[in-house]
């Protein structure tokens, strides 16, 4: 059972979240300060610190949250398609592009300039390893629960190239949301079953 006092300091932390949040989406990455997350929150600067350390891991933190959310859509994107992989990933992925489109956090990312190694961007690039983890674990275990009949090899590679192609497009779209979805669902699906017909269903 969770303690009153990891409650309250779950709670705070997710206000420190958010003050960050609404600070980045405003005014960028680039200008946040620990003490502008602190006046927003209404706390002080060393409770900024003390549950963060530095803005390098609230930076993490922002973004693995929202990684956290999109996956919240995307699992229900995947369930709404349990007799069709193609439909499945078409539209979890279309999903996930539509969102990042309209996340104001993620448009302060990608519309901040990019400066070396130190912008929120590089958890999206350079850094995105925690968020390639988790993306690729929960569908991973979606797949191989809905369709056991794709090979765990299979399985893995597939949804690995769609995670790392769907967060690339994020990064630097090249076509439309729809259009991007059916490409990358359809390189996930061919590298899942080669040769798969149109409909793949449930052993």
């Amino acid at each position: 059972m969770t303690s009153y006092r990891e409650s309250v300091r779950s709670l705070l932390r997710e206000r420190i979240l958010d003050a960050a949040y609404e600070r980045v989406a405003a005014d960028g990455w680039d200008r946040l300060r620990m003490a502008h997350i602190a006046t927003t929150a209404g706390v002080s600067r060393q409770t900024v610190y003390t549950e963060y350390g530095s803005k390098e891991a609230v930076g993490q933190a922002l973004v693995m949250r929202e990684v956290e959310r999109f996956l919240v859509g995307v699992e229900q994107q995947l369930q709404d398609h349990p007799s069709d992989m193609r439909a499945a990933l078409t539209a979890a992925v279309g999903y996930t592009l539509r969102a990042a489109a309209d996340n104001p956090l993620l448009a302060s990312v990608l519309t901040s300039p990019r400066r070396g190694d130190d912008g929120l961007l590089t958890h999206l690039t350079t850094r995105s390893e925690p968020l390639l983890e988790t993306a690729t674990a929960v569908l991973a275990a979606h797949v191989q629960q809905t369709w056991p009949q794709v090979d765990a090899p299979s399985r893995d590679l597939a949804v690995e190239t769609l995670v790392r192609l769907t967060v690339s497009h994020i990064v630097q779209s090249s076509a439309p949301a729809e259009v991007a979805a059916a490409r990358i669902a359809e390189v996930a699906v061919r590298i899942a079953r080669p040769g798969a017909s149109e409909r793949l269903r449930p052993d």
